[in-house]
């Protein structure tokens, strides 16, 4: 379908309506997924209770204990997280022109996990130290690579390859944080870095929304600037972009939703390098799709930690398991596709 405007006086909005639709589809999913995710886990809620107590109805004490304290802080956080790594993984792959750009392959991911293992493993700091120590981490991360990749302008190779490099060294530290902590330091951080949904709180749920609310109306708003900038900075510019300047805020957006989303659920694999690419797919975009990612980005880590859930009824396997495991699957049908375009 072709795009369309909606004009008020001076203010003229384009919009696709396959995007308008698929958006709206995906978001009533994400809806009933979150309405399915409440009434599941080591203690069944049935489906008329989870309704009474969303509507102000206080439930027996201790339904209304596990649906508050735990069941609601979980399933907010898998979402927000998942919105928050869908849109900074579209704008990291449309900012690097690479379709494997994602926060972790630039290692924004792994400077976000350095400052949260110093905050566990040294400092023993609290959800909101760790959280602080995640987002700082990021964009000291980021700072390095920007800094690294800049020659006369930043070139998405560069930055890519800086990115690499850098996501090495901070594998490599971090294990060697690992190795020498505590025992049951070690255990806790390890399975804070296969990324865990498991006994969230409320802290972890107002870091998420903080980000989201300053963070995703502010990336929606740079939308058409991205679309531009991955033609190139030369017909950005010709457009009225200001390419560096653009780029550099862009760049900023993404760290934040990387670190944020990070410090609520750790590094959580794939949705940020998959969510885009099933977006674009289902709105038929050639270019960002951010709404789309966030929907998608949402969807995917809900369903990673139910079925977590239905694997383990114990709940105590990671989401980033599942999301690790499917990413490897997506990864290497993406690449398969690929190559069979390219033989042909």
């Amino acid at each position: 379908m072709t795009a369309r405007s909606i004009r008020v006086t001076s203010f003229s909005v384009r919009y696709s309506p396959r995007a308008v639709v698929t958006c709206t589809s995906l978001g009533i999913l994400l809806v009933v997924l979150s309405g399915y995710a409440l009434t599941v886990g080591k203690f069944p809620i049935p489906a008329g209770q989870v309704l009474s107590m969303l509507t102000g109805t206080p439930g027996p004490q201790g339904v209304d204990y596990v649906f508050w304290t735990v069941r609601m802080p979980r399933v907010l956080t898998a979402v927000l997280v998942g919105v928050m790594f869908g849109v900074a993984g579209d704008i990291i792959q449309s900012l690097s022109r690479n379709p494997l750009g994602s926060p972790d392959v630039l290692g924004f991911g792994g400077g976000a996990a350095t400052g949260a293992l110093l905050q566990i493993l040294v400092f023993g700091g609290g959800a909101m130290a760790v959280a602080g120590g995640a987002i700082v981490g990021a964009f000291a991360t980021a700072t390095l690579v920007y800094v690294i990749a800049y020659r006369r302008g930043v070139v998405s190779y560069r930055l890519v390859l800086a990115g690499i490099g850098i996501a090495a060294l901070l594998t490599a530290f971090n294990r060697y944080l690992l190795i020498t902590a505590d025992l049951n330091d070690a255990y806790r951080a390890a399975v804070w870095l296969t990324g865990s949904l498991l006994d969230r709180t409320w802290d972890h749920v107002t870091i998420a929304t903080v980000a989201v609310a300053a963070l995703v109306p502010a990336a929606l708003v740079m939308s058409s600037r991205l679309t531009l900038l991955e033609m190139g900075d030369d017909t950005s510019a010709s457009l009225g972009v200001t390419p560096e300047r653009s780029r550099a805020v862009l760049f900023v957006i993404a760290v934040g939703l990387t670190g944020a989303a990070v410090a609520s659920a750790g590094p959580i694999a794939f949705v940020a390098l998959a969510a885009p690419h099933i977006a674009r797919r289902l709105v038929r975009s050639a270019g960002p799709s951010l709404a789309g990612s966030a929907l998608v980005g949402a969807i995917l880590l809900l369903v990673a930690d139910l079925a977590c859930q239905q694997v383990f009824p114990t709940g105590d396997l990671p989401a980033g398991v599942a999301t690790g495991a499917l990413g490897g699957l997506y990864l290497a049908v993406m690449l398969g596709t690929r190559w069979r375009r390219s033989v042909r």
